[in-house]
């Protein structure tokens, strides 16, 4: 299924950016030549009736389609009408239907089923408007609403009841630009914002009491990326599309999020609602690296289950997670980065009181955060299926770990901390020492608050026994040293490149 989403999620593209609106002079007929030229290059076959109106181009029975590599299925979309009118400025105005059929065949994962499933993609008050030149054109475009709606799905040649599955998507208040350079490659800049997008999905298994719908609503939408589209590829082949060119970097920001879930599930109820204000999401890919980044604001969700007779209900202040990574093979060592935040993680009295009822514990917000960046040597291609799918069934291992820095390490619950850092290389000639592993060499700096008074709480309550904790304390007094505050322990861990390990200068290996 995910060439399938690829190559849906590339039509949509190829779509918005040739409906999306600088100054100097373009006819319809260029507007269309290189819409059926784009679209052709992305591997999409295009056909339509043209017809000339005087003051510009109508081009009817327009389709789209492609069929998805390794027999998977087909896309296709058709328009009954589609129109290009000169504005006398120099400017194309391009109108489309209300609503048009899109269109998706293929087989079921595992299974010797086929499936046919209908999307409408509709529209209200869409004025779209292309500018420029034919090697430097600018689509302008905004609607009162844009969306997609889910129509009849077939399996196997029977259409499925209504009810069984529905959904849509829709965004208000739209508008957006998309500029395009046609030169060796095609060099896309866009942008676009949405007062409001709202989307919903149901089911229900018609072979059981099983439904469920989800509903959610995002606010303040915004988008800004760049794109870089070769002008000789094959789609089919990821690694030449890659060499060829092919880089996106874009950034995705909202300002509020609300969502729901209600539904039944083997004759049990159960429900979920959570609320953020606002995130974001960043991401870029080129023939050499990928990196995401993922941002979520006062987010809290609330989740009630017939096997509880009180709902579930956790906060969290920020939370997120990023990373950097090389993807291409080479015998040059690489930089990367890993990093992810909890920050301020809370949940209701009533929970806590599961497991707590007397409040011995400390209730402050809990915070989780890990940094890490260094250096690595690539050994697969991850562009290759092929390899990607023979790294499950091989013994080596798809890269080396030549350095790593721990820049920041931060556990803080229950009234107890820790933190710290390090800054390690790694000898990947030498296994032998880790049991596979590449031999370590560096230092790790690490302080533990308030440790001993989590562990008195411990016992108190009954959590833990008395000879567990001494094996506990015993632990940490052979790897750490007290620091100058109360209930506070420092350790310094140190790996040589001979194998040995030292904590504040004693041998422990």
């Amino acid at each position: 299924m995910s060439v399938f989403l690829r190559r849906t999620c590339g039509a949509v593209l190829a779509y918005t950016v040739i409906s999306q609106g600088a100054l100097a002079d373009v006819t319809p007929q260029e507007v269309w030549d290189d819409w059926q030229s784009y679209l052709a290059q992305m591997g999409y076959t295009v056909s339509g009736d043209q017809t000339d109106t005087g003051n510009g181009i109508t081009i009817e029975n327009l389709t789209m389609s492609m069929d998805l590599p390794e027999e998977e299925g087909s896309f296709s979309m058709a328009m009954p009408e589609m129109t290009l009118t000169d504005n006398g400025d120099g400017s194309v105005n391009i109108g489309v239907p209300e609503s048009f059929p899109m269109t998706v065949t293929g087989n079921v994962d595992g299974q010797d089923e086929s499936f046919t499933v209908d999307i409408e993609y509709v529209h209200s008050g869409l004025v779209m408007t292309v500018s420029g030149d034919p090697d430097d054109v600018t689509y302008d475009y905004s609607a009162d609403s844009l969306g997609i709606k889910l129509g009849n799905i077939e399996v196997d040649g029977e259409t499925l009841p209504p009810e069984v599955v529905g959904g849509y998507l829709e965004m208000a208040d739209v508008s957006g630009s998309s500029q395009m350079k046609i030169g060796e490659n095609r060099d896309i800049d866009q942008s676009f914002t949405a007062s409001e997008m709202t989307y919903s999905l149901a089911f229900q298994d018609p072979e059981s009491e099983d439904a469920g719908k989800f509903d959610g609503t995002l606010g303040d939408l915004a988008f800004d990326g760049t794109s870089i589209i070769p002008s000789d590829f094959n789609f089919s082949d990821p690694q030449a599309f890659y060499d060829a060119g092919f880089a996106f970097s874009g950034l995705f920001t909202y300002g509020s999020g609300q969502s729901s879930m209600a539904g039944s599930s083997e004759g049990e109820d159960f429900s979920m609602a959570s609320e953020s204000e606002g995130g974001r999401l960043s991401g870029s890919i080129d023939a050499n690296r990928i990196a995401y980044d993922v941002e979520q604001n006062s987010a809290k969700v609330a989740v009630t289950t017939a096997e509880l007779p009180f709902p579930i209900e956790i906060a969290m202040e920020s939370g997120g997670f990023k990373f950097e990574f090389p993807v291409q093979e080479s015998e040059e060592i690489q930089p990367f980065g890993l990093a992810i935040n909890l920050t301020d993680f809370t949940m209701s009295d009533v929970l806590w009181s599961i497991f707590d009822p007397a409040a011995a514990l400390p209730r402050d917000p809990a915070t989780i955060a890990l940094d890490l960046s260094g250096t690595a040597k690539v050994l697969t291609n991850f562009f290759d299926p092929e390899a990607v799918e023979a790294l499950e069934f091989a013994d080596e291992a798809p890269g080396e770990l030549h350095s790593l820095t721990i820049n920041e390490l931060l556990v803080s619950m229950v009234g107890a901390e820790l933190s710290g850092d390090g800054d390690f290389t790694f000898d990947n000639s030498n296994t032998e020492e880790l049991g596979g592993l590449p031999t370590p060499a560096g230092v790790a700096n690490l302080q533990l608050v308030g440790a001993n008074a989590l562990i008195d709480t411990l016992i108190g309550m009954g959590l833990i026994a008395e000879q567990d904790a001494m094996g506990a304390r015993m632990m940490m007094g052979l790897m750490a040293v007290p620091g100058e505050e109360p209930d506070t322990l420092n350790s310094t861990i140190e790996f040589k490149e001979d194998g040995q390990i030292l904590a504040n200068g004693q041998r422990i290996k």
